[in-house]
């Protein structure tokens, strides 16, 4: 039977236009016109993020918050990291970070917090300290102590940019539906790691979190950012996509308990061999809960 043929082409045909990495490349008599969509394509696009279910509270039957670690050195988690260089590349193919950066600086993307408890807001103007390090070289001190007009050349700028960005770190809320029966999973933050921009260039680098975003929030502009599929470059994958089904490699470094949300490294030190197996045990315990539901 041909019938898996057929299933194929029917969801292939169900897939709308605006799914297509670039649109009217195969039309297109000019490059200008490559990613531009027609009048009537616009009119029919009606492409955007699955909006959330709504959930009672009175539906959540058990909840736990964890905060996790997305290590970019990881080949599953690599969608996230590149590209880094945009110089040699079409524009609909940015980094997670870029994506983010931009509709921050232009003021598209507000919900931006300093910590992942979204209690302090921050705009792109209080992010600069922690993005760029602006430093006077040696001969710049001479030229100020004697009096003359400091030069340009002596003036080192140094930026984060999306390859200096080493982890992500997200925060979810696992929870069971009673009306469903079922464990579910709701992303409620992210946040860039980079090395702290005032020791990056030397031996001694610490981590810091750049900012918080509210995940919700960003959900529309994520959808709009497409990630490279490398199976088929005719139908790419959105960042709000990927984020929710969870399609990354996380550690669990957090969960919320009795003694101030403590970190795994707080309460079992010097060890990361224990602390893995401490973020495996996190995980295995919300698996269990759910089998736990079903017992009788």
């Amino acid at each position: 039977m041909n019938w898996k043929k057929y299933l194929w082409i029917a969801a292939v045909i169900c897939i709308p236009a605006s799914s297509f990495a670039q649109a009217n490349i195969l039309n297109a008599k000019k490059p200008q016109e490559i990613g531009v969509k027609t009048d009537e394509q616009i009119a029919a696009d009606n492409d955007a993020p699955l909006p959330y279910a709504y959930v009672d509270d009175r539906d959540i039957l058990w909840s736990k918050t964890v905060w996790e670690i997305i290590d970019l050195d990881e080949r599953i988690n690599f969608p996230y990291y590149y590209p880094t260089d945009t110089i040699d590349i079409g524009p609909n193919r940015r980094s997670l970070f870029q994506v983010l950066v931009k509709n921050i600086k232009n003021g598209t993307l507000t919900d931006v917090y300093t910590d992942s408890y979204f209690t302090e807001k921050r705009k792109w103007e209080d992010l600069t300290a922690t993005m760029s390090k602006i430093d006077t070289t040696d001969y710049g001190y001479d030229q100020i102590n004697a009096g003359e007009e400091l030069s340009q050349e002596y003036i080192n700028r140094r930026d984060l940019t999306g390859a200096d960005i080493e982890q992500w770190r997200v925060k979810g809320l696992w929870y069971f539906d009673k009306r469903l029966g079922e464990l579910k999973y709701r992303l409620q933050g992210i946040a860039p790691v980079a090395p702290d921009v005032n020791t990056i260039d030397t031996d001694q680098v610490d981590m810091v979190e750049l900012f918080w975003v509210w995940f919700p929030a960003a959900r529309e502009i994520l959808h709009e950012a497409k990630v490279f599929n490398p199976r088929n470059t005719a139908q790419p994958i959105s960042f709000d996509m990927l984020l929710n089904a969870r399609r990354f490699n996380g550690v669990i470094y957090k969960e919320d308990n009795v003694h101030g949300d403590r970190n795994v490294k707080d309460y079992i030190p010097e060890n990361a061999f224990m602390q893995l197996l401490e973020a495996r045990r996190i995980k295995e315990s919300i698996r269990n809960r759910e089998q736990d539901m079903w017992s009788y």
